[in-house]
């Protein structure tokens, strides 16, 4: 099987997975990551099947979205059943393995160029009015309140600690959206980091306006 074929059918794979994902972290998310991958590979000299794999990929056995029961990777046992090489499985491994946000104080530096695309592409889609929506979407799915005044939020400083977190959504943007303008890896991703951050504060604004009935 090529390349473009392995593409293929790793993205309907995945579609049919996270079809009905209510979390904001839906095929939709996936796919847009997908794009926006390409978007960034076409300004960066990167492998382009292990960046499209990676970003396909990427939330398969996201913490976020299951439980750790000790099974295999399911992107693993996927790659392995299309004949992806075993060189070309680990290094797609370990670039989903550096794209997650692990808390305010854990460096999350990628180590290759195809690392840093994917992580922007993930991160962008993170941010601006549809990381709003998401960020929304997340927060009611595990049951969290909108705000609390009395909950102030807080700079993780490892991964245990940010994984355990169940604070109000909107403490989700000072200890997490609002910091990734500064932590971009790519010239694309820096320039459209800018206006969805901005973005962002305004909304924060117009948020607690209303709530302080001004």
């Amino acid at each position: 099987m090529d390349q473009s074929l392995y593409i293929h059918e790793t993205a309907m794979y995945v579609r049919l997975q996270f079809e009905q994902e209510a979390s904001g972290h839906d095929w939709w998310h996936i796919h847009r990551v997908w794009q926006l991958a390409l978007k960034i590979t076409k300004h960066e000299k990167a492998d382009l099947f292990l960046v499209e794999m990676a970003a396909l990929l990427h939330d398969l056995d996201d913490w976020k979205l299951k439980s750790d029961n000790g099974l295999a990777r399911r992107s693993e046992c996927w790659m392995r059943k299309l004949g992806v090489p075993e060189e070309k499985i680990r290094k797609i491994e370990r670039i989903i393995g550096e794209v997650s946000f692990k808390g305010a104080g854990v460096d999350t530096t990628p180590t290759s160029i195809e690392a840093q695309i994917v992580q922007d592409a993930d991160r962008l889609d993170a941010m601006g009015a549809i990381g709003i929506a998401r960020t929304f979407a997340y927060g009611g799915n595990k049951q969290r309140l909108i705000y609390d005044p009395n909950v102030k939020p807080e700079m993780h400083i490892d991964f245990e600690t940010y994984k355990k977190t169940s604070a109000p959504t909107i403490n989700h943007f000072y200890e997490k959206l609002l910091l990734l303008k500064d932590r971009m890896n790519t010239d694309y991703g820096k320039k459209v980091a800018q206006e969805r951050h901005k973005f962002m504060k305004l909304y924060l604004d117009q948020f607690f306006k209303e709530w302080n009935l001004n």
